[in-house]
């Protein structure tokens, strides 16, 4: 069913009802949900997060898998991971944000960027910079991770710019195998090489990506590609 807004303007019509008629929120949210044919607002949201691109991969992915988020700059890998960050929090699961490249401030800012209430997902969500990220750093911090966790890491490439750490492949392949012993979902992120030509294809693909090392790309069982509003998922195997 089409809404008959955007989810913004209805929110802001919830809380026009709610001054008007000095009822609570919640009960205003969910009269305008039964206006758009929902018994109430947690349906409707439901509904709609299922209809996001974020909402249709979450769907689709399990404990053990280990996900190929790329796209060229500025095209939303960061947002996509982060709305499926919200997605498994919603359903009571934990989730890890490493990166080397953001601030927690950052990462604050693109909660709000997606519309996600931050301060709702409280104990659920861990931020992690430290200049020390790499897969063996990774599976210490996540030793006793419960089953279902989704791990985020910002992003492939950086884990191979230190000479003391392992080889690229040698991590990646570590990570495969803790998130599948472990059941975590592991979204890796990636960029893309800056002679991907969207005029050619729509989105980029495994061929695309940026390796300053050689790393056997299939390892990822299931990969998701961004470019000006289309994404691209698929299962490599």
């Amino acid at each position: 069913m089409k809404l008959s807004a955007p989810i913004y303007h209805l929110k802001r019509k919830a809380k026009l009802l709610s001054r008007e008629e000095d009822i609570p929120l919640h009960e205003a949210l969910n009269r305008i949900a039964l206006q758009e044919g929902y018994n109430d607002w947690s349906l409707l949201a439901a509904k709609l997060s299922a209809l996001k691109p974020a909402g249709k991969l979450f769907a689709r992915l399990k404990p053990g898998d280990m996900v190929l988020v790329g796209a060229r700059p500025g095209q939303g890998k960061t947002l996509m991971s982060l709305e499926l960050a919200v997605e498994t929090m919603k359903s009571g699961n934990r989730a890890v944000f490493f990166t080397l490249e953001y601030t927690e401030k950052d990462v604050l800012d693109r909660f709000r960027a997606i519309g996600a209430a931050y301060a709702q997902f409280d104990g659920l969500f861990e931020f992690d910079c430290s200049d020390a990220i790499s897969a063996d750093y990774i599976m210490k911090t996540l030793a006793s991770a419960p089953r279902g966790t989704m791990v985020i890491v910002d992003y492939l490439q950086l884990l191979d710019q230190k000479r003391e750490n392992p080889e690229l492949a040698v991590q990646v392949r570590s990570l495969k195998s803790f998130a599948r012993d472990r059941g975590l979902i592991l979204i890796i992120i990636s960029q893309i090489h800056r002679s991907y030509d969207a005029s050619g294809k729509p989105c980029p693909g495994i061929r695309d990506v940026r390796l300053p090392n050689p790393l056997d790309l299939h390892l990822f069982n299931k990969t998701c590609f961004l470019n000006k509003g289309e994404v691209q998922f698929q299962a490599t195997r």
